[in-house]
């Protein structure tokens, strides 16, 4: 009979500190927003050496889920003005782009997560709002949008297209000097 008992109470246990323990769903819901990816020193970018400083951004998007350039930098406190093109010919609604600029340590898998379900908004998730420096319109074939924003501070900000399953491979960085 202390057999009986005993097998459900080890179960329960070892299924309480798989599962975390003490944190409440609250508690990990708060975590998985709030979690970050460590971002490199600016120095430790590779190429970083050969991008002129510059607060005028050019960006192109293509049908094979690319942006032309990865990688930009720009003066921290000033104004910077970003022009996207998406140069690709598949319609708007399989193949759109944009550019979401983030704030250093977005998480990108949890970002990429939830604008999968913000259709409603172009793929721009309320729940990141606080995350989110910048963003384009959803571009079609050939269409172009022009935003400016300022990166306050130094660091290396992210830079995804929201599109579902874009923000995978169709990322890059721009860092603040």
């Amino acid at each position: 009979m202390k057999q009986f008992f005993l097998v459900p109470v080890v179960a329960g246990a070892m299924l309480a500190a798989a599962c975390g323990g003490n944190q409440t769903s609250e508690e990990s819901t708060e975590a998985t927003e709030t979690t970050t990816e460590q971002q490199a020193p600016a120095a430790d970018i590779p190429g970083l050496a050969d991008v002129a400083v510059s607060n005028e951004i050019a960006l192109e998007g293509n049908d094979l889920m690319q942006y032309d350039k990865t990688l930009f930098r720009v003066k921290a406190g000033e104004s910077v003005k970003l022009t996207f093109k998406n140069a690709g010919e598949m319609p708007k609604e399989s193949m759109g782009h944009n550019v979401v600029v983030l704030q250093p340590g977005t998480d990108l898998p949890a970002f990429g997560g939830e604008a999968i379900k913000a259709v409603d908004s172009e793929y721009i998730p309320a729940t990141f709002a606080s995350s989110i420096v910048a963003h384009t319109k959803l571009l079609g074939p050939g269409e172009t949008d022009v935003i400016e924003f300022t990166l306050d501070d130094k660091g290396v900000y992210p830079f995804v297209c929201s599109f579902p399953g874009h923000y995978g491979v169709m990322q890059g960085k721009i860092v603040a000097e």
